[in-house]
């Protein structure tokens, strides 16, 4: 047993949200009080002097690919701000390789290439950016052919929704002007109808199929090593998105005892028989892994103009995006999922997906409620633009908002420039919150650097680390207050995951998951929230990584 005493300790409780101590035992809190208080009542307990640091219960990426993120990390970096840049990179990776070798890179991002748009708007009300250049100058094969015509060469787009290739890799993937777009998927073309190198959606998977997949034992290695990254971020526990290779990774390590995260693991959907088939159900697993929900993916993204619009973007009048699934696609999915208690996640960027996401899981609600089905956490991953009529829709369905606010301080120049004046509604963590939504926060990483003071600080501020777009943020009635950001982060996942009887607070009974800080993100400037970093961390009552430690 210990006790944690002369701390700031924000136990998120609201019985008792300040302590000074913790009584700590076997994985869990015995008490959160005053020192002297918990001094008397376990006497023999060994003492830690936390030296007035603050104290706040771990925090959970709620939206997190982490077999993707670990493997990216082996990546060429491509997130740069011209396309020369990425390509210089891509080029020092090349020479490094043999030829029957995949070059693999991550994060590019055509909008940023294409004339950046200068300066922003506060209130978005008004963009500088309408009229826009079609989603920014798309690149091709022919820019990677240069680098090398031998090696193939396959980068994601940040968005993940968008893949970048040379004339190798379509030839292996055996993708010419005679191939059809896969359903729900664009193989971009030329005047001449031959493929320019840019996949989007569905069509990307033409080309993964024959990228060589990494073992179970080399995804496992992956995730050992990010382990301690995500403990140095904050992160005592991650919601993960990936599929089969990255769950079985996860099981080994969770036999084998490294796997010191707590991890809620999502089914993806054409996995849905077999898990149905085998009986499994939302949160079958015990508290380090867990069975999460089936997830669907609705459209695309806003980068790579695939997120499903009501209305065109603003600089493709006849573009709409892609829309996989309607309201009725979702239903029937839902159905199979719910008599085996399977919750669902559906992936849901644009307004129209959004909506027909929503129509789909007030037929699902019906269904529960007239089979006597449990009302199981359903959730809605990212939300990102709403028409104005279903705004209040996710309260009302009792569904879980999985939002990411660094999204919206990447996303909110693209914002302004392609859905104009819907990006009221985008990103609208606050209006979620009015309506009576549960928040559940996290990156996407790898689309995003999985750092949740990132997210707390894109959340109360709306503004990116410069300062930018100005005082008040980007739609800056979309805020929230420090003490809502970090329930998105805690309570939020916490609920999602059916724990909440056992994490996201301090209190007794709870599982000992927390972080220690040496600024008090309630003291400090809400402006440097960014920069803050704690100096340790504990999982179960052990400290997993401490300020020193490698």
């Amino acid at each position: 047993m210990k006790i944690l005493y002369n701390a700031r300790i924000h136990t998120l409780n609201k019985a008792k949200p300040m302590a000074s101590a913790l009584a700590v035992d076997y994985g869990r809190v015995l008490a959160a009080g005053e020192t002297e208080e918990l001094f008397r009542e376990f006497d023999r307990a060994e003492r830690q002097d936390m030296g007035r640091k603050a104290i706040l219960p771990g925090l959970t990426d709620a939206h997190i690919h982490l077999q993707q993120y670990a493997l990216s990390l082996q990546k060429v970096d491509c997130e740069t701000d011209s396309k020369e840049k990425c390509l210089r990179r891509v080029a020092e990776r090349a020479r490094k390789l043999r030829p029957d070798e995949w070059l693999l890179g991550h994060g590019w991002n055509q909008n940023l290439w294409a004339s950046p748009p200068v300066g922003g708007t506060v209130r978005g009300t008004a963009s500088p950016f309408v009229g826009g250049t079609g989603g920014g100058s798309w690149p091709s094969a022919a820019d990677l052919d240069a680098i090398s015509a031998d090696i193939p060469i396959y980068l994601t787009a940040k968005s993940l929704h968008a893949g970048w290739v040379n004339r190798a890799a379509l030839r292996l993937a055996g993708i010419n002007a005679a191939t059809p777009d896969p359903l729900n998927g664009q193989i971009q073309r030329d005047g001449h109808g031959q493929p320019t190198g840019i996949l989007l959606e569905e069509a990307m998977k033409l080309v993964e199929a024959v990228i060589p997949v990494p073992g179970v034992d080399e995804v496992a290695e992956a995730i050992r090593q990010v382990q301690p990254a995500l403990w140095r971020a904050g992160l005592t526990g991650v919601h993960d998105f990936d599929k089969r290779p990255c769950f079985m990774a996860l099981q080994q390590m969770h036999a084998a005892g490294e796997l010191r995260l707590r991890v809620t693991k999502s089914i993806p959907i054409e996995d849905l028989p077999l898990a149905v088939g085998l009986g499994l159900c939302s949160g079958f697993g015990d508290d380090t892994l867990r069975v999460g929900s089936v997830k669907l993916f609705a459209d695309g993204a806003l980068g790579p103009h695939s997120a499903a619009m009501f209305d065109p973007y603003v600089d493709e009048p006849e573009n709409r995006g892609i829309l996989n699934l309607d309201g009725e696609e979702v239903f029937e999915h839902g159905r199979y999922a719910a008599e085996s208690g399977l919750s669902l996640a559906v992936h849901a960027i644009g307004d129209r997906a959004n909506h027909e996401v929503l129509d789909g899981f007030a037929q699902l609600r019906a269904y529960e409620r007239e089979r006597g089905l449990p009302a199981l956490r359903h959730r809605v991953e990212h939300v990102q633009v709403l028409h104005p009529d279903d705004a209040s829709r996710l309260a009302g369905l009792g569904l879980v908002a999985s939002m990411q606010p660094v999204h919206a301080l990447s996303d909110m120049h693209m914002a302004d420039r392609y859905w104009g004046g819907r990006a009221a509604l985008a990103y609208a963590w606050r209006t979620q919150l009015q309506h009576g939504a549960r928040l559940a926060f996290g990156s996407d990483a790898p689309v995003e650097v999985p750092n949740p003071f990132l997210g707390l600080h894109a959340a109360v501020t709306r503004q990116r680390a410069d300062g930018s777009p100005g005082p008040g943020g980007w739609y800056g009635e979309q805020r929230l207050t420090l003490q809502e950001a970090l329930a998105g982060f805690t309570i939020g996942p916490a609920y999602a995951a059916g724990v909440e009887d056992r994490l996201g607070q301090l209190a007794a009974g709870y599982l000992a998951d927390l972080i220690v800080l040496d600024d008090d993100p309630f003291l400090c400037d809400l402006a440097d929230l960014h920069s803050l970093q704690p100096v340790a961390t504990m999982i179960a009552g052990e400290w997993v990584w401490q300020e020193g430690q490698a």
